[in-house]
């Protein structure tokens, strides 16, 4: 049983059409299965929707195309939407043969199958990212928080070695209920944008840069000493994580 399936059946209960012994049988049997399913190589964890408000993700890194479809599938059967971060063209073919529906997002990475009713969240999330070299990372976080319910907008190539181009979008950061910017390089963008908005600002260091970057280990310091207030730092390329939290504000 699913959220929205849990939602329906309190409903139906209010309204009478369905009977109060009747309910309590059908939460009682939710109860008592086992919160995952075990795969051998996987335990499947079917009730964190309902710990944490969304389906398991899986991450495709480290895992065979097998292996994700098999996950995948196994989600898909519970009524659980599926999310797929990080995934090779390959592991895409092996989940549409399984479930054809399956749709791929080569710019994220992203393997997606929507099913059910996810809430939706307040207000608008927005997307800043410093270069076009940036895009891969602010897809996925893109995708992700449209997945999980959210409104997205997209601000890209607007880093500050031509700061105009930010400055020019102040009415988009204005009117956003939480901000996510991406950069490289030093990573300076999230102190610039937290400087200009009232809301919080999420910050995504990624690899891109020259040596002394250290495959963004410099724009993850520089982010995580940030002068401006309301800075919140994830880990480098993390636009998954960074959406995640973006959605738990909205959905707050």
């Amino acid at each position: 049983m699913t959220v929205s399936e849990l939602k329906s059946l309190l409903l139906q209960v209010k309204s009478g059409t369905v009977d109060l012994s009747e309910a309590h049988a059908q939460i009682l049997a939710l109860l008592r299965a086992a919160p995952f399913e075990d795969l051998g190589f996987a335990r499947v964890d079917h009730h964190r929707e309902i710990r944490q408000g969304f389906p398991e993700v899986i991450l495709g890194l480290g895992k065979t195309p097998s292996q994700i479809a098999a996950i995948a599938e196994r989600l898909v059967a519970n009524g659980q939407t599926l999310l797929i971060t990080r995934a090779k063209p390959e592991a895409f073919n092996a989940v549409q043969a399984v479930l054809p529906n399956a749709t791929y997002n080569a710019d994220a990475c992203i393997i997606i199958l929507q099913q059910g009713q996810i809430e939706r969240g307040r207000g608008t999330i927005l997307i800043a990212s410093g270069g076009t070299a940036d895009l891969p990372i602010a897809e996925e976080a893109a995708i992700t928080a449209e997945t999980m319910g959210n409104t997205v907008e997209r601000v890209y190539d607007v880093g500050i070695a031509g700061l105009h181009r930010l400055l020019a979008e102040q009415d988009r950061l204005q009117s956003a209920r939480v901000v996510i910017a991406i950069a490289g390089m030093e990573g300076a963008l999230p102190s610039v944008v937290a400087g200009l908005v009232s809301v919080p600002v999420i910050a995504v260091p990624t690899s891109v840069g020259y040596g002394a970057n250290f495959k963004g280990l410099a724009a993850l310091l520089g982010m995580m000493n940030s002068c401006a207030s309301g800075v919140a730092v994830v880990n480098i390329d993390n636009g998954f994580g960074a959406a995640c939290i973006a959605s738990l504000i909205t959905h707050d």
